[in-house]
């Protein structure tokens, strides 16, 4: 059996309707899961940029690259490498915050560097953002005081330095 990783796709699309669809159905087809997704507009109007994380194996990564690389509104495409990259997520929390708990939950927050972004009788809301890692250990350290709902954007991801997706050269030839 190969072995699986995280990988994380880079893409810059057609900013129209049916993209999104049509990448998707993509996955689906070849029955592969996106574990996470941000699709957002860029600097020009024209271009989305899309970042898909996908657990699999090397030959499954380029299996769906070289799928998507053959869509018309794919215009760049790579697989970041994660030492090169910044990578951040944000997350909202809902938990359960009665008045003798609140100190402790805001300490908790503090030391993550979220913030307390709504307040009620007894819910707090709780912003964080950071890498993916940084979210995982937060919930695992929330979770005691009783989550409500939580949601998460998804990955996002920029190359350091002067590389942009554009270049492709700071994802390499497809896979890293």
């Amino acid at each position: 059996m190969a072995d699986t990783k995280q990988y994380t796709i880079g893409a810059l699309v057609s900013n129209k309707a049916g993209v999104l669809t049509r990448i998707c159905g993509l996955f689906a087809r070849r029955g592969y899961n996106i574990d996470s997704l941000c699709v957002c507009a860029t600097e020009d109007p024209a271009i989305s940029r899309m970042t898909i994380i996908l657990n699999g194996d090397r030959y499954s990564l380029y299996q769906m690259i070289k799928q998507m690389d053959k869509l018309d509104d794919v215009y760049k495409i790579g697989c970041a490498n994660e030492l090169d990259c910044v990578y951040r997520d944000l997350m909202l929390v809902k938990v359960k915050a009665p008045s003798d708990k609140r100190p402790e939950i805001v300490q908790v927050a503090d030391i993550y560097k979220a913030k307390v972004v709504d307040l009620s009788l007894d819910t707090m809301i709780l912003e964080i953002t950071g890498d993916p890692e940084k979210l995982d250990a937060f919930m695992k350290v929330i979770t005691p005081y009783g989550i409500l709902e939580s949601q998460r954007t998804g990955v996002t991801v920029l190359a350091r330095g002067t590389h942009t997706l554009k270049d492709r050269d700071c994802y390499g030839d497809h896979v890293q």
